[in-house]
């Protein structure tokens, strides 16, 4: 079994996003519509949301992917779904027990199929429906918009330094010839 390197995982998401090309608020946009759609307990969906989103608010699909990638992994799920069904409980009349939802989560964890998700979670009824979607927003929130700034910083300064590194291969004197 290979050892999680998560140092080299870093180096590796940061390289793609430095790779990235576009306006920074583009992919800003990008990187926070896939922060909000990774924390929201959406899983079999976020492929299909993200590209509805990104159409819609005019940002980065390829950004939105990657971002939903870092945010929403085996190790993330379990806690994002169970923050959300906390905070939904807080906000909404239903109260939703974790025994009765931990059977999803193993669906998840065992890699189930779509189908077989879906039908998992038509089973627990729209009550339950409500609170995770209503707790995975409240939650989703306010980390997509400091995705969104952090994001837009960090894609702005690297458009800045690109600018600079393009400028000064125009700028530079050919050494005299004397």
């Amino acid at each position: 079994m290979k050892r999680l390197k998560p140092k080299r995982t870093f180096r590796y998401y940061t390289l793609k996003f430095k790779r990235l090309k576009g306006d920074p608020a583009f992919l800003a946009r990008g990187v926070a519509i896939g922060a909000f759609i990774g924390i929201t307990p959406t899983i079999p969906l976020h492929t299909i949301t993200i590209l509805l989103f990104a159409f819609l608010l005019r940002g980065s699909v390829v950004a939105a992917i990657l971002t939903s990638i870092i945010v929403s992994n085996p190790l993330t799920n379990v806690p994002q779904y169970y923050f959300s069904l906390k905070v939904g409980n807080m906000i909404t009349p239903y109260n939703l027990s974790w025994a009765r939802f931990s059977s999803i989560m193993q669906l998840i964890d065992n890699h189930a199929g779509f189908r077989e998700i879906i039908t998992a979670f038509g089973q627990l009824g729209q009550e339950a429906l409500i609170v995770l979607l209503l707790g995975g927003c409240v939650l989703a929130a306010p980390i997509a918009g400091v995705a969104y700034f952090l994001s837009y910083s960090f894609f702005r300064s690297l458009q800045k330094k690109r600018r600079e590194k393009l400028l000064s291969r125009f700028t530079r004197r050919p050494p005299d010839a004397s």
